[in-house]
């Protein structure tokens, strides 16, 4: 029985045996992905008063400039995971490599990898926009009790068990799915606990807003822009409203209230797309297809995609199922 009124803490234990993997341990991880947020907030909201906005002038391994609070953020919540005990492996988009860890048992018993993406949208930082956390969780496929390898992480993203955001805006919410739904909790910054706020989320099936950056539209295939004309087109309940953030988790977390379709195709310049299919797209598409919406690369399921590197990008068309389909109808002429 679903509560409003109930906190985070209650919802997993609840809900726990809807787990298909009931064992505590991924209870266990939410939890530790819940604090980190909490303290990633904290410096988030005060980002303003103390030296901790703009670039630290070094890039990631994607060749873009870190934000002083990418690297705080991402320090964070790998300094949690670790800590809690309860991962054997974890992989971030600031990082070169993952990171293998060594359980404090003997036996390395833990089974569960985290691939995340620590503070999406973060040039945004600087001017008060709402940034995000994404997170992806898998059950390792390497045997128990040895050192994770590659393999752990480059799955395929229908072979997720958890994933999730949490976005830091006017309130700071965390909406996951363990394969059941996805439900959303706002934090009472009061008491420092999330209360179940948005239960059952789901995409309206048909919206009328879409996302994308025009900027690149010189640049785009020409499905893109086909599509972003009919979009524009007045007929029916058309022309769409244009919203583009620039923060994945804002423009994706509006378009599951309100109804929409989200787009970063390839382009001329980048063939691939920007958006990294295991920090992004797969954890994303898990959400939305939970959430009755739809995800793909303008041709494929993104859940169906074999990642062959860790950062590995791909084009990303997410939302409202009909304005998916709609879209990859275009895309296809």
């Amino acid at each position: 029985m679903i509560s409003k009124n109930q906190t985070l803490g209650e919802f997993i234990i609840e809900n726990q045996a809807s787990f298909r993997y009931s064992s505590g341990e991924l209870s266990r991880l939410i939890n530790s992905i819940r604090l980190a947020a909490k303290v990633v907030n904290h410096e988030v909201n005060k980002a303003g008063l103390v030296d901790i906005i703009g670039n630290i002038g070094e890039t990631n391994i994607q060749g873009e400039s870190q934000q002083k609070l990418d690297v705080y953020a991402n320090d964070k919540f790998i300094q949690t995971l670790i800590n809690r005990n309860i991962i054997c492996g974890i992989a971030s988009e600031e990082e070169d490599n993952f990171i293998a860890i060594n359980s404090q048992d003997e036996n390395h018993q833990n089974k569960y990898v985290v691939l995340i993406d620590p503070l999406d949208g973060s040039s945004n930082i600087d001017v008060n926009v709402s940034v995000g956390t994404i997170f992806s969780v898998y059950r390792r496929i390497t045997e128990l009790g040895t050192p994770v390898t590659q393999e752990d992480f480059l799955q395929k993203g229908n072979q997720q068990v958890a994933a999730g955001y949490v976005i830091y805006g006017t309130s700071t919410m965390l909406v996951y799915t363990t394969g059941d739904g996805v439900n959303g909790f706002t934090l009472n910054p009061a008491i420092g606990s999330y209360y179940l706020s948005h239960p059952n989320m789901q995409f309206p099936e048909d919206g009328q807003i879409y996302s994308v950056n025009e900027g690149n539209y010189i640049h785009f295939p020409q499905g893109v822009k086909n599509y972003i004309k009919y979009c524009q087109k007045e007929e029916g309940n058309r022309p769409y409203t244009s919203r583009y953030i620039g923060s994945l988790v804002s423009d994706f977390h509006r378009n599951m209230i309100k109804g929409g379709i989200y787009l970063y195709p390839g382009n001329s310049k980048n063939p691939n797309g920007k958006l990294r299919l295991l920090y992004e797209c797969n954890p994303m598409a898990f959400l939305a297809e939970q959430a009755n919406g739809k995800a793909s690369d303008g041709f494929t399921r993104i859940l169906d995609i074999k990642p062959t590197e860790l950062h590995q990008r791909v084009p990303f068309f997410c939302g409202s199922k009909n304005m998916v389909e709609k879209a990859e109808e275009f895309m296809k002429h």
